[in-house]
Formats: structure tokens, sequence, C-alpha cells
């Protein structure tokens, strides 16, 4: 197996954990660092002890090293000129999300990477998670019939301080990605069109809108709500978001962290006006590594064996077009169709 040659875009904290997971492959290789400011590539090359060159260019650092792939973990501003550099200049790329600060500059780094014959995965982590994970594939049985709606709670009271506290929309924006494209892999539907409320409630340490509702029309027909605040205080959900799915025969619910419950249809007993119900266990079957690392071994098994990663580019554009749209249905007070 040929080993995958990696330069690290990016030089912050979060490049940690993408170093970490690389360190621990036996078939990849770090060969170069790269910053804007290249003091912060040299001072991580020198913490983690790794004698590799460092750069404040990309493309210099492609030619110089014979990068094969490069890890994004830039700012989300610099993920645009990033993939595509890498991209052009034959790499593959695995990145941190949003691909891009626009739907515009995502569906254009899509086509780049359609053209350039490479892959670009995205890192959704919270897709790799124990629970999720069986609840997907219990959902895809048909236990709880045919999905009618989808609904799922967030409500954290983050006080981050730093550029969240004063962006537009905090929450659609920076966090509300990860429970669209949950909401997505739960069900196996994508996007038709959503209507979003965008507020910021009394007491909010955000400048921008820190709350929003939102109302998803999907492919197969169901609907998908999402409430959800970052100025919440008390009572917080997980960080996995609280969810409801409704079926044609039952519901399921996931706190976000403890094994989901589920009630169907008890078809032995005669029908009341309230069915009897009886209970289903949501096997925990999934034995995969959760968080970061569980889409890091996604994104490389799926490029070792020729396949798009279940977070290719091509599919992560769905969940991208939700978080735009939403914010685009906000500003003018419509539905957005996606």
């Amino acid at each position: 197996m040929n080993k995958h040659r990696i330069i690290v875009a990016g030089c912050g904290s979060m490049s940690n954990v993408w170093l970490d997971y690389a360190a621990q492959r036996e078939n990849a290789e770090i060969v170069g660092l790269v910053d804007i400011f290249e003091e912060s590539a040299i001072a991580m090359a020198e913490r983690r002890g790794l004698q590799v060159p460092t750069f404040t260019e990309l493309q210099k650092a492609i030619e110089e090293t014979n990068a094969n792939l490069v890890f994004d973990v830039t700012v989300p501003a610099s993920h645009k000129q990033i993939v595509t550099t890498a991209l052009e200049a034959g790499c593959n790329v695995f990145g941190e999300k949003p691909m891009a600060e626009s739907l515009q500059d995502a569906r254009e780094i899509v086509r780049t990477a359609e053209q350039s014959g490479k892959r670009y995965s995205v890192m959704q982590n919270r897709r790799y998670l124990k629970r999720i994970r069986p609840l997907r594939d219990f959902l895809a049985s048909g236990t709880i019939g045919t999905i009618g709606s989808v609904h799922a709670d967030f409500f954290i009271g983050a006080h981050f301080g730093g550029f969240r506290d004063i962006m537009d929309s905090p929450l659609i924006v920076d966090m509300a990605i990860h429970t669209f494209d949950q909401a997505r892999f739960i069900s196996g539907a994508d996007p038709v069109s959503v209507y979003c409320h965008e507020f910021n409630p009394p007491g909010s340490w955000y400048k921008g809108n820190a709350s929003a509702v939102c109302i998803f029309e999907m492919s197969d027909g169901s609907v998908f709500t999402y409430r959800g605040s970052w100025c919440a205080e008390g009572l917080n959900t997980t960080w996995e978001a609280d969810w409801r799915i409704n079926g044609s025969q039952g519901s399921v619910m996931w706190d976000g962290a403890n094994e989901p419950i589920c009630e169907v249809v008890d078809d032995s007993k005669t029908p009341e006006f309230i069915r009897a119900m009886k209970k289903m266990k949501v096997t925990d079957v999934w034995d995969g590594r959760e968080g970061h690392y569980g889409c890091l071994d996604e994104m490389f098994a799926a490029l070792e064996s020729g396949r798009p990663a279940e977070t290719d580019c091509t599919d992560n554009i769905q969940s991208v077009a939700m978080v735009f749209g939403a914010v685009e249905s906000a500003r003018t007070g419509r539905k957005v169709m996606l």
C-alpha cells in the first residue's frame, strides 16, 4: 500500500487531533506543516518533535515535499483556497467543517474536486457515535414504519468568548451543521426546502442571533424540525441534541447520550382510541472508534479502497446547503428551496 504523505495546513490547537491520528497509522507520514504565521508551524513542529519543513504557502509545500494528502485544519475563511490549491496540485484533502463560508464557494469546491479526480472528505465527527449509528440502522430496518418526522432540540448555554460572540448567526453557521448532518444521516434523506426564524432572546451574550427554529422538508416526504439555542441557561441538552423520530408504526427518542428508547404498535392487542404499544430495544452493536478518529478511519478506508467517503464533499454539500439555506430564509423571511 502506498504511503500517505501528509501536509497539515493550519497549526492551531485542533491540528493536534489530526496529528495524533496520523501518528498512529503505519502508512502515514507527516511531511510538512503550513501556516500563514510560520512561527506557529515551527512551534508545532518543535512541540511534537517533528523533523519536517515548515511553510507559509501550501503550493510550495506540496511541490517541495511531494505530498499526496492535505489535512485542512485552517479557519473556515481559508478552506476554499486551501482545498482548491491542494486538489489542483494533485492531492486528496481531508478537512474540518464547514466546507466553505458560502454555499457558492462550497459548490465551486465540489466542482474542483470532480474535475481533479481527487477526493475531498469533510470532518463530520458527530456521525461517529456509539449510539447514533445503531439508531440509523434501526430506523432503516423499518421497525417503526415509514418515517414521517424527525425532531431535534439543541439547547446549550455556551460562554465561548471570542469570534462566536460577534458572529451574525453563531448557532446556525458554527454549530447547527452537526445536527443538520446527523438528521440526514439518521433519516437517509436530503433537504428540499427550509423555513428558518432566527432570534436573539433576552439575556443573550451574543451579538448575533444565537437561537433559531427551522423546518426542513426532506426528499423522502418527511419533515425535520430543529429548535436550538446557544444561550440557554439551565436544563441543557447534550451536544448531540435531544431527538424524537416519529414513524407510521412507532416512535424513537434519543437524548444524544444514552440508549435510544422505542415504542411500536402492539398488533396483538385490540385497537383502542390510543393504541397499545410495546417497547423495542435499539441494540448497540457498532464497535468503531468515536468522534474524529471514527471519521478519519472512514476517510482513509474510503481513499484506500477507491470509493467516496461517507462524508465526501459531494454528499456533505447537502448539509452545507441546509446551513446557508436556513440563514437565507431567516434573512428574507421566506421559505428557501434547496
